[in-house]
């Protein structure tokens, strides 16, 4: 193809799986559909498509948490950490906007991977990976994780409980962790969101849409 735009093919795709088995990686791929944009066609596999965010730092509007509710980050050793995954783990059992019954007991009868519970431990050690919550009386409501790499961080992995949805929790960890990362020299930072109603959030902050990114698992 021209421009520079590179045409995959079904033999590119079987080279890297095979490659992802032999080193014994997860079968994944991630790419921007506007850079490779054969390259959907070529993977054979349900893909799935979120909207790319970039922040604008001209338009960025930083917000505070709501009353009562603090926002901090994660030591590796703290005792909020498994909470903290605990909103994860419910918030994406129940995707969306839309406020839910799901508050801090389902929260906390999920029982976290110990193996996964080091792993977050030790990425945040190394600084590979930052997490904000927003936590109050009853310990962490939203969650939100920077990875930064040279002078590029994304933000993942955003979360709340859906019984205090719509209350700018979400929005609060976005930009403390926006904060933290501009604060530390990152130059730029990105993000997907799950539909266009979770991007209308990230963009009243100052992200805008420049892409669309795929995934396959």
């Amino acid at each position: 193809m021209g421009d520079g735009v590179q045409d995959f093919t079904l033999d590119d795709v079987a080279a890297v799986r095979a490659r992802q088995l032999e080193l014994g990686l997860p079968q994944m791929f991630e790419w921007v559909h506007e850079t490779a944009p054969t390259l959907r066609d070529a993977i054979d596999a349900d893909v799935i498509e979120a909207p790319l965010l970039v922040l604008d730092r001209a338009q960025w509007r930083p917000v505070d948490p709501p009353g009562g509710l603090e926002l901090r980050l994660l030591d590796a050793d703290d005792e909020a950490l498994a909470a903290a995954l605990g909103v994860e783990h419910v918030a994406f059992g129940a995707p969306g906007t839309a406020p839910g019954p799901q508050a801090i007991t389902e929260r906390d009868v999920y029982e976290v991977d110990a193996a996964r519970l080091e792993y977050t431990r030790t990425r945040i050690r190394r600084g590979t990976s930052v997490t904000a919550i927003a936590t109050g009386e009853y310990g962490p409501v939203a969650v939100g994780t920077l990875r930064p790499v040279g002078d590029v961080a994304e933000i993942v992995a955003v979360a709340t409980l859906p019984a205090v949805r719509r209350q700018g929790l979400g929005g609060a960890v976005t930009a403390m962790l926006v904060e933290h990362a501009l604060s530390s020299g990152i130059e730029t930072v990105f993000l997907s969101a799950a539909s266009d109603d979770v991007a209308r959030v990230y963009e009243r902050l100052g992200f805008r849409r420049t892409g669309t990114a795929c995934f396959v698992q």
